[in-house]
């Protein structure tokens, strides 16, 4: 099947006369193995297992939480992953998500992957598995997979046909180069990510702390200097409680509810006022139970109204509130009319109301009063009536002045990431057809790094 190129693929044009060009299925071990199914009663304990949620929300698969299967020892030595194992979606509802493409970075106990998944594990002695992963990700790789996949109930590939695929193949060492180079952006970018989850645990162990828990009043009542507190932010809070509708609360704060601190700007445009390279954000570029909104889309295929929402406001998916889509923008731009733009009344009060409206406790209530069935959606006006507890304006502009360093923090590690992100794609395309070499672009990635 390869003779036919004759050094020469699609896309990637004239490639080096030392490279080959060969078939998928000849650079693995044992070709492929689609994953195992088990019933529902084997779930929830055992190994844990790779779905198509994890693998279509992380191309390079780290330790992330998944769920859990219960495998026997033939199971696991059959269906059972290692590191650098490719990973690719055998059928999906979304016709080009059939065939995307993962690969194993860590393994920190056994892990196994679902029925609708294809396992294909490279020959380390041959090629290299990163770089197989780079091909796969590259425009020339989704062409390619777009040839196999096949449009019946569901689209789909079949390991069958996925095997026969003709990919480029440098000398192993050049393979290796290649794979150093591209993949040292995204573990910058995976770091970046990493960075932003400990920043935003740490915003929320705070909130917890001050406004959930009263941490720093029941310290100062048992005589004791509340942890990780010095003495100046101490002496803003009382030293004794109060009874209140919400329970017992600080002496001197107040009952209110979201409404008395944040508003709901409804800035409607239209698509014809909206600049097509205006960044767009819809449901599906929000992940769930994260403030970092670190994707969006671009305005120039947006038909229906939007609303136009500010670098730094926080954004709410009403849309089924329990998928818990709630993040802070991090430039300009427009969303969908199923995303609620929440801005505070006073510059103090922002982190206090991030923090509260992007909480478990908030979401659960946008969902218990969420009408709908099949599309359950909130609304501002219940929204606005959850009732909190409202410290004194000092302890929430100290909040802020700590919180808001953590958001900005993340806002900046998203840009950056989106720059590593713009060099990265800029590099694939040329180091895989041999356009660019090693040694010129290793100069690049180091000047940009």
């Amino acid at each position: 099947m390869v003779d036919e190129y004759r050094g020469r693929l699609p896309i990637l044009g004239q490639l080096p006369s030392n490279w080959q060009i060969v078939e998928f299925g000849s650079v693995l071990e044992g070709g492929t193995r689609n994953g195992i199914y088990k019933p529902k009663q084997f779930h929830g304990v055992g190994d844990k297992i790779v779905n198509m949620g994890e693998l279509f929300a992380n191309p390079r698969l780290y330790d992330v939480p998944m769920q859990r299967v219960l495998l026997s020892e033939v199971e696991r030595k059959s269906f059972g992953l290692e590191i650098g194992d490719l990973l690719f979606a055998r059928r999906s509802l979304v016709a080009e998500g059939a065939g995307k493409c993962s690969i194993v970075c860590q393994i920190n106990e056994p892990i196994t992957f679902e029925s609708s998944i294809i396992r294909a594990r490279p020959n380390t002695q041959i090629a290299d598995s990163t770089f197989l992963y780079y091909v796969f990700q590259s425009r020339y790789g989704v062409y390619i997979l777009d040839t196999i996949r096949r449009q019946v109930a569901v689209a789909g590939i079949t390991g069958k046909d996925l095997v026969k695929l003709a990919i480029p193949l440098p000398p192993l060492k050049e393979q290796q180069s290649i794979a150093y180079i591209l993949s040292t952006f995204d573990k910058k970018i995976e770091l970046n990510r990493q960075i932003n989850e400990t920043l935003e645990a740490m915003a929320r162990a705070i909130f917890k702390s001050w406004f959930v828990d009263f941490d720093p009043v029941r310290a100062i009542m048992e005589g004791r200097e509340p942890y990780g507190m010095d003495a100046e932010t101490a002496s803003l809070f009382p030293n004794s409680f109060e009874v209140s509708p919400l329970g017992e609360i600080p002496k001197g704060w107040k009952i209110g509810t979201i409404g008395d601190v944040a508003d709901n700007p409804r800035r409607g445009v239209t698509p014809n006022d909206i600049n097509q390279n205006t960044p767009y954000i819809g449901l599906e570029h929000m992940p769930r139970n994260s403030i970092t909104l670190g994707e969006w889309g671009l305005a120039q295929d947006v038909t229906s109204n939007k609303f136009r929402f500010y670098q730094g406001e926080i954004l709410f998916g009403k849309l089924r509130p329990y998928f818990h889509k709630v993040g802070v923008a991090v430039q300009d731009g427009v969303c969908s009319t199923d995303i609620l733009v929440i801005v505070p009344k006073y510059a103090e009060w922002y982190s206090f109301v991030l923090a509260h409206v992007s909480s478990d406790e908030f979401v659960q209530y946008t969902d218990g009063t969420s009408t709908g069935t099949k599309m359950p959606r909130t609304n501002w006006s219940d929204m606005k009536a959850y009732k909190i507890v409202l410290p004194p304006k000092n302890i929430a502009e100290h909040f802020n002045k700590i919180v808001q360093g953590m958001v900005e923090a993340i806002q900046s590690n998203i840009i950056q990431s989106h720059t590593h992100i713009s060099i990265r794609d800029t590099l694939l395309p040329k180091l895989l057809s041999g356009e660019l070499r090693v040694k010129e672009a290793d100069k690049y990635a180091e000047a940009h790094l």
